[in-house]
Formats: C-alpha cells, sequence, structure tokens
C-alpha cells in the first residue's frame, strides 16, 4: 500500500501554478521515493529567498536556543544522555484558509508524506514531512532515521559540495550512526531474532531546502505482533528525542519552555489488512484561531556546537516560511508580521 495522503479537489492550484507532481526525495545514488523526479536545486528566486520573509515570535530565541544547548552539553558531559533533540517553536499570524497554506507547502516543499487535516473551524494540522516512522507491509518492519543535516546549494556543483561535506562529518555520521542503532533496538523489540539488519546505510535524501543522511533498518514481525506493537515499539523517535529516550525526553521538558504539541507525533493509517505506515509530524504546521505555529530542532550532541544547531532550525523552517510568503502573495496579502501568540 502506498503512504496516506490527503485528497484534494482535482482543480488545486494557484493560478499560474504547474500541477503537483508526485512528492519524491532524491537519494545518493540516483534513486527517488516512488520513483519520480527528484527535487529541484534550491534557487535564488521565489518566496523567502532575500524577500521579506514573515517575522516570527519564538519560544526560544538565539540567545536563549544556545543557552539551552549549553545546558544540555552539560547533561552529556555528565553521562546523563548521550544525545538530546532541543526544538523552538516559531509562531505567526495567519491570512486566510489554512488548506491554502497547504497548497502553497506542495509547491514549495514537496515530500514523501504530505497531509492536511480539518479538526474543525479553528483547527487544521498540515505537513510535508520527509521521515518515515514505521512501516508495516505483511510482516516486514521498516524504520528510516534521518539524523544528519546541510541545506541545499544553490547549484548543482555546491549541492554535491554539501553532500560531500555531509558524508565526511564524523560529528554527523557518529550521531546518525547512533540513532540508527537505537532503530535497530526498537524494530527489534518486535521482530523475529536475527532478522533486523541494516538495509542501507547512510544515504543522502535531498529535498526542498535541506538534505539529510538516511538509513532503512528492517526486521521480520516476530509471532504474536503486529503493526501495532511495531508502533509503540518506535514511538517517540530517537530522531525527536535523542537517546536514552527517556531521560533526553526529562531533559527535553526542563529545557524546552513549551509544550511540543502535535512536532514528533504521527501522521498515516492503519489498514483493515494489518499494513501501516506512518510519518513523522516534522516540517508540521498547527494552525489554531488564525495562528500558524511551527516547531523545529536539532540534535545536541558532545561535540556539538550550540550556534550551528541553531542554524540547523532556521534552515529546517526555510520551507515553511516560503509557503507562508507564497500563500500570502496569492491572496494580495502582505506577509505574516510579529505577534503570535502561544497555544
Amino acid at each position: 500500500p502506498r503512504p496516506a495522503r490527503a485528497r484534494a479537489p482535482p482543480r488545486c492550484c494557484f493560478p499560474g501554478e504547474p500541477r503537483p507532481r508526485r512528492a519524491t526525495a532524491r537519494r545518493g545514488g540516483g534513486g527517488g521515493v516512488g520513483g519520480g523526479r527528484p527535487v529541484p536545486l534550491l534557487d535564488e528566486g521565489g518566496p523567502g529567498a532575500g524577500g521579506s520573509l514573515p517575522a516570527a515570535v519564538a519560544s526560544l530565541d538565539r540567545d536563549a536556543f544556545t543557552a539551552a544547548a549549553r545546558r544540555a552539553l552539560d547533561y552529556i558531559r555528565a553521562g546523563d544522555v548521550f544525545q538530546v533533540v532541543l526544538s523552538r517553536r516559531l509562531s505567526f499570524p495567519l491570512t486566510g484558509d489554512p488548506f491554502d497554506l497547504y497548497r502553497a507547502y506542495r509547491v514549495v516543499s514537496p515530500s514523501p508524506y504530505m497531509f492536511f487535516i480539518r479538526f474543525d473551524g479553528e483547527t487544521a494540522l498540515l505537513g510535508a514531512s520527509p521521515e518515515l516512522l514505521v512501516r508495516v507491509q505483511g510482516r516486514r518492519v521498516l524504520t528510516r532515521p534521518l539524523a544528519g543535516t546541510r541545506p541545499r546549494g544553490a547549484t548543482a556543483q555546491q549541492d554535491l559540495a554539501m553532500e560531500r561535506e555531509l558524508l565526511a562529518d564524523e560529528k554527523e555520521r557518529a550521531e546518525h550512526t547512533m540513532l540508527v542503532d537505537l532503530g535497530r533496538n526498537d524494530v527489534g523489540r518486535v521482530s523475529r531474532f536475527g532478522s533486523v539488519r541494516v538495509e542501507r546505510l547512510m544515504y543522502v535524501e535531498r529535498y526542498s531546502h535541506v538534505m539529510h543522511l538516511a538509513s532503512d533498518v528492517v526486521g521480520e514481525l516476530a509471532d504474536g505482533f503486529d503493526a501495532v506493537h511495531a508502533l509503540a515499539a518506535c514511538f517517540p523517535a530517537g530522531t525527536l528525542t535523542g537517546a536514552p529516550k527517556v531521560r533526553a525526553m526529562e531533559i527535553i521538558a526542563e529545557l524546552e519552555p513549551v509544550a511540543r504539541g502535535p512536532y514528533g507525533g504521527v501522521v498515516g493509517y492503519l489498514g483493515y489488512d494489518g499494513s501501516l505506515d506512518m510519518c513523522i509530524a516534522i516540517r508540521t504546521v498547527l494552525v489554531h484561531r488564525g495562528r500558524a505555529h511551527l516547531q523545529v530542532g536539532a540534535g545536541v550532541v558532545a561535540d556539538s556546537d550550540p550556534d550551528r544547531e541553531f542554524e540547523e532550525t532556521e534552515n529546517k523552517a526555510r520551507s515553511a516560511l516560503r509557503a507562508l510568503e507564497l500563500a500570502a502573495r496569492i491572496h494580495g496579502a502582505a506577509a505574516p508580521a510579529a505577534g503570535g501568540e502561544w497555544l
């Protein structure tokens, strides 16, 4: 079965907007998720590229985030934890219908998991998540941790240089290896003994604004376990908490000033045939009472540079910022301004 995707009316394009293509992620070595065309390189024009960007109200500004990262480093050096994934929330007033923001997101950041869920007249959840948490097809279990990030290059040469830098970065490789081991442990909880393996290790997946290191960890469900057990074993994602998970979550609760809400949760489906496909709720916007809330994070490990981790959160926010600006432009409104409030 294909991953869950929100259904949109056939006429779902902005005036002058090309028909949305299948969302894909280009992997190092050539292939692509779903076999579609690779996402184009980030160009220097268009929304959010040097123009007026929405001004955010942030739960943690640069100084506060780097201070929290330094505190996380204290815990790591004391031996409490290996990694803590710190996040910050950005909030904007939103003009127009949330579905228009989703339509802009489809143009700006096509991803393997695109979704729009309207809960009522005041609340909606929309996203363009690149990351699978867990998929069950038959007895096969798959998890795919994404850890290690670089921004996309403006040219093919710059993009290739970013890929080489990412693959050669010892800090990123060590962090990724740790999270692959965590994924093996999660899958192993519900898998037949000896069936867990890393099917593909440390390849590059490209998206519109960033590239990530990815690995595929697979196993075969043991007798007595089903897709729901697999979801329970893998949730929450280590790439959104850190490791060990429980202690990392305790530190997150101490250092982050607002609750995460849907950030780091899952969106997907459970089929009548026992199949399951769940993505992690990242690159996800919660719209509530005229406010759009976006959360972005970065993993802090022993040799992290707090300022660099802050910049990673900025890079991860760019696709949503561009979508916000595009939605505002289409409706003839000014880009959203500061003044949001927290849920």
